[in-house]
């Protein structure tokens, strides 16, 4: 039985879409077959699919799609995988194939944007009383099982 809370969280989300389509390796986003299953080959899915795909996701918990593109989840990605996973700028370039070079900084407008929300008060950063920094990627809280 999926897991009732799995839309409420990418990573479980993706968790439990790993699980449901059975793959084991190869692609995890494969090409779409008869009846929505993902493809017994190993075959990539369309940019165009996962975008349909993606935006329909985003209607389904009420989030307007028209802004968002594939270069939303890579950026996305990018994001997680530095505040969540907290891997190093040189990592995440490779990941993403960016230039390791950093003479141009692209990796910094994937991290970095107009509209993010900061995740600490400026005046908290030297608190010593304050709790544990880094946020659980299950729960979204910060907690000491992160």
């Amino acid at each position: 039985m999926p897991d009732e809370e799995a839309h409420l969280c990418p990573v479980r989300a993706m968790g439990e879409w790993i699980k449901l389509s059975r793959i084991t390796s190869g692609y995890v986003f494969r090409k779409i077959a008869s009846g929505g299953r993902a493809s017994q080959h190993n075959a990539p899915m369309t940019a165009q699919q996962f975008l349909e795909i993606f935006r329909n996701n985003l209607i389904d918990i009420n989030i307007d799609p028209s802004p968002y593109g594939t270069h939303s989840f890579r950026r996305g990605g990018c994001q997680y995988l530095s505040s969540y996973r907290r891997w190093s700028l040189r990592t995440i370039c490779d990941w993403g194939g960016w230039s390791t070079e950093f003479s141009s900084m692209t990796i910094v407008k994937y991290l970095i944007s107009w509209n993010d929300e900061p995740t600490e008060a400026r005046e908290d950063f030297f608190n010593p009383n304050r709790g544990p920094v880094q946020k659980c990627y299950a729960c979204g809280r910060s907690c000491p099982c992160a």
